[in-house]
């Protein structure tokens, strides 16, 4: 049995007329009745019962005219998905944000994807730190992700998305909340809070601005998350330098201050170099083709937070 007997057989199925059937498939009636003959020997059933005027099915045809339908029409929507996905127009795509970039990315790149490949199922992941989502797309278990760079390991391709400057978080009661005009000197004496993964690139940045300013951060307590880290400050346990997006997460107990001298950071977008999938390409040449990167939104959004 072929695929093209079973189509021809639907066609007459649909019709109970081998001519018009003939007609829809631009083919030779004798072939066409030809080829119908020959399904039936095959499966050593009669479908039709023809007169020199009708042609109907039999209840066996009417049954395999409906398993025929169901076949085709699954057959159609496989090759559909298929095409889709050689395409970039469907699959699933797994996104990765480290820390606060969540915040005031992830809503501008999920809506852009959505509304070019609406058939793209998003599956996210959040508060990675920069060397854990290095590690997933290196290993293929993720395929796009909003980090910290500069990256240093090979095989991954990173895009610029904006600089964001580091800020001070500090417990509501600490001695500088209410100051303005802070300097990083002005932290020398204080307990810090930092990440427990030294990898961290905001930990590099923090550790890096304060010897900057002539003193080495006194670490005293060390947490996996930014979300940790600030519950510790809200306890009164030491302050930290984190990412201005950070602003988003108002936490009680614990206030936000801009310092003058702190360094900023890189935020990009990475993927691997070598990449073959269709899908993250056709996401790729997206967020060039809308301006992604150099989006005025992408700055005003960390203004706002």
């Amino acid at each position: 049995m072929e695929l093209r007997q079973l189509r021809y057989f639907d066609a007459v199925a649909d019709l109970c007329h081998f001519g018009q059937a003939a007609e829809r498939l631009h083919l030779a009636q004798p072939a066409l009745s030809q080829a119908i003959r020959r399904l039936e020997a095959d499966l050593d059933l009669q479908l039709f019962t023809r007169t020199t005027r009708t042609v109907e099915l039999t209840a066996a045809g009417a049954f395999f005219h409906q398993e025929v339908r169901r076949i085709l029409a699954d057959l159609d929507a496989s090759v559909d998905g298929a095409r889709n996905i050689a395409g970039g127009h469907s699959g699933l795509l797994r996104l990765g944000f480290t820390g606060t970039s969540a915040f005031t990315q992830m809503s501008r790149l999920t809506r852009l994807i959505r509304s070019v490949h609406p058939a793209v199922a998003l599956e996210v992941q959040t508060d990675l730190l920069t060397p854990n989502q290095v590690e997933l797309l290196l290993d293929g278990r993720l395929d796009l992700g909003v980090l910290r760079a500069p990256v240093l390991e090979a095989g991954i391709e990173t895009r610029h998305i904006l600089d964001e400057p580091l800020i001070l978080a500090l417990p509501a009661d600490h001695r500088l909340a209410q100051e303005s005009g802070l300097e990083l000197a002005d932290l020398a004496p204080e307990d810090f809070v930092a990440y427990a993964d030294t990898r961290s690139i905001v930990y590099e940045a923090m550790v890096a601005s304060c010897r900057s300013a002539g003193f080495t951060p006194k670490i005293t307590q060390r947490a996996v998350s930014t979300a940790a880290a600030l519950a510790l400050v809200g306890a009164g346990l030491g302050v930290t330098l984190a990412p201005e997006s950070v602003r988003s997460m108002q936490l009680q107990g614990v206030v936000f201050r801009d310092v003058q001298d702190a360094d900023t950071i890189d935020l990009s977008l990475a993927w691997r170099t070598d990449e073959p999938s269709p899908l993250v390409s056709s996401v790729l040449d997206t967020l060039e083709t809308h301006d992604f990167y150099s989006d005025p939104a992408a700055t005003s959004s960390q203004e706002q937070a």
